[in-house]
């Protein structure tokens, strides 16, 4: 098995997130102080852009573990990635070892960064698998919704996979939550329910997200 993701990892790959993040473009964050000081977070964040994940990892003001799609550490990226505390995921599959770290991660108090919705696309949360669910009800730990906007703005892009360089891009951070009914329960219908629960509850955050940011 691969080594656990670290603290430390995130806290570097968080450092070399805020230099790019604000180098590139122009961030702004709203409700960053509604993310809990300490103990496990999940980050829900919507995905309809690459650079959405290191968006979050740079402007949070918690070091964070995304998991990302086993294409994503390709070349000297993928080592990289290790390094910097993320978690690599086969989503073809029940990645055991992705579901351990991720696990672990929130079990040591960190914060696990999951993109609900499995794949970029519409960025609005109106598909969720069920993994949010599972982690949110295993762990016991709160979700935070995150909505970043502007990330997939087309025009004057230099870079056709890039929003274009100097761009505003929100963020905005919701209040926790949690997904499960106090219950404990782990059965198919208990993560079904709390799916549903998260679903009403990202995109009530979204829809206020929008309305806060003009987008």
């Amino acid at each position: 098995m691969s080594e656990l993701p670290t603290e430390r990892g995130a806290e570097i790959g968080r450092r070399i997130g805020v230099g790019l993040m604000y180098g590139l473009w122009k961030p702004r964050v709203l409700g960053a102080w509604k993310v809990p000081a300490s103990g496990p977070v999940i980050f829900a964040v919507n995905h309809s852009h690459m650079v959405d994940g290191p968006m979050v990892i740079g402007v949070a003001p918690r070091a964070s573990h995304f998991l990302v799609k086993k294409e994503a550490f390709v070349g000297p990226l993928g080592p990289f990635m290790t390094r910097v505390g993320q978690i690599k995921v086969d989503r073809d599959t029940t990645d055991r070892t992705a579901i351990t770290h991720a696990l672990g991660v929130l079990e040591n108090g960190g914060v696990l960064g999951i993109f609900p919705e499995g794949t970029r696309g519409e960025g609005d949360f109106a598909a969720l698998r069920a993994g949010l669910a599972y982690f949110a009800v295993r762990s016991g730990a709160p979700i935070v919704p995150v909505a970043v906007l502007g990330s997939s703005e087309r025009r004057g892009r230099l870079i056709k996979a890039l929003p274009p360089l100097r761009s505003r891009v929100d963020v905005v951070f919701g209040d926790p939550f949690d997904a499960g009914d106090g219950s404990g329960r782990r059965t198919r219908k208990a993560l079904d329910e709390a799916t549903e629960r998260i679903q009403k509850q990202l995109a009530a955050h979204l829809e206020n997200a929008r309305r806060l940011t003009g987008r």
